[in-house]
């Protein structure tokens, strides 16, 4: 890992302190230490702290420490992990924005967007295929520290045990068939390959997530009738974690997709009212007469290189007394558009939305290729037809 160049090290500590500690960053990618994973860190070390005493009781408090190396460890677990797949994305070109160790592990993100079914499992199962490697190179101290030995020896074979068994988990688990785990980009690539839409893919991985959520509870409860014994507390707990945030994560990988599938169909010309427009230094009395031709469109005002400027405010135009009708001018009962809040008519999908979200109008004028207004977008119904609400 190596820190970030001085020059950007400002930029970046800006832009994610709030999530949590920079650590450095690997070849521009941050590595964020986020806060929530200081809670699963002083949970493991008040677990197994007490546990570690009962076992060796010459420890003392030395056994919390131990168990904050355990949480050091897993900690280096998922960074390689995370790392993995950081790398694999930028072996393929794909943005990486960030990689966080957080409370349910960690997250890398990347673009997608050069993505295929293939790729998108390269990079999927680097991360597992990283913790089996640590694991692997974990056994030969495993057999090394085996047998007869002091207290340290003792305690670094425990620790060896724990990071072998911890990656093995860890591995496993995110093999598993369904998102948010890794080894549902297995079911998105089928899918995704056999349709030809990777949102398809992403709905159906997701879909297996659940299905998964479902298993681990239904076995969890399963296991402990088996047993004839009664669930255990600390156990329950982090089985209902877990099962709420893959749960949730799944949820998430659903709802991302749909969105994505709805995106083609947002198209400016066919989601825009028609409108009107009409220059901003004209008299409110124009506007009137205006208004007369066209009983229900919304009027934009356009500066005079003919860029939409404002939208006129019908409760002003009509509460203007006709005395000053004449000489009261048009920008006087209209509210400003920003500047470069109007877009063509053929603006569509996640270039229209990613450009509307940058501007703080909740309408946003239309026009065609000659660059006259002939309508105005509001804010909310695109939104209502991302969300599908």
């Amino acid at each position: 890992m190596s820190t970030g160049a001085p020059n950007k090290g400002g930029a970046v500590a800006s832009r994610f302190s709030r999530e949590g500690l920079i650590l450095g960053s690997v070849r521009g990618t941050p590595v964020i230490l986020a806060n929530s994973w200081y809670l699963i860190a002083g949970a493991t070390v008040l677990i197994f702290g007490p546990q570690l005493n009962s076992i060796y009781p010459q420890l003392g408090w030395r056994g919390y420490l131990v168990a904050f190396a355990y949480a050091l460890l897993l900690l280096f677990s998922v960074f390689i992990h995370e790392l993995a797949h950081a790398v694999c994305a930028k072996i393929y070109r794909w943005p990486t924005h960030k990689i966080v160790l957080n409370l349910w592990g960690g997250h890398t993100e990347f673009d997608f967007d050069k993505a295929t079914p293939g790729r998108a499992l390269v990079v999927a199962y680097a991360g597992p295929l990283a913790n089996f490697v640590l694991a692997a190179l974990a056994y030969p101290l495993q057999l090394a520290l085996a047998g007869p030995t002091t207290l340290n020896g003792a305690i670094a074979l425990l620790l060896t045990n724990i990071f072998i068994w911890a990656n093995l988990l860890i591995g496993v688990f995110n093999v598993l068939p369904g998102l948010p785990l890794d080894g549902g980009r297995l079911v998105e690539s089928i899918v995704w390959k056999s349709t030809g839409s990777q949102e398809k893919g992403t709905v159906a991985a997701g879909w297996a997530g659940r299905i998964i959520v479902v298993v681990i509870l239904a076995g969890a409860v399963l296991w402990t009738y088996v047993q004839g014994s009664t669930p255990d507390l600390t156990t329950s707990f982090i089985v209902v974690l877990m099962a709420g945030f893959l749960w949730m994560g799944a949820s998430a990988s659903i709802k991302g997709a749909k969105i994505r599938l709805r995106l083609p169909a947002i198209l400016a010309s066919s989601m825009a009212a028609p409108a009107v427009s009409a220059s901003l230094e004209c008299s409110v009395a124009q506007l009137w007469s205006l208004r007369a031709q066209y009983p229900s469109e919304p009027i934009v005002l356009c500066s005079a290189d003919g860029r939409p400027a404002a939208i006129v405010d019908e409760f002003a135009l009509s509460n203007v007394p006709p005395s000053v009708a004449g000489r009261t001018l048009a920008h006087s009962v209209a509210r400003s558009l920003s500047a470069g809040a109007y877009v063509p008519e053929s603006a569509s999908g996640a270039e229209l939305v990613q450009y509307l979200s940058k501007l703080p109008d909740k309408d946003y004028a239309v026009v065609n290729s000659r660059g006259q207004v002939t309508g105005l977008l509001s804010q909310a119904k695109v939104v209502s037809a991302i969300t599908g609400k």
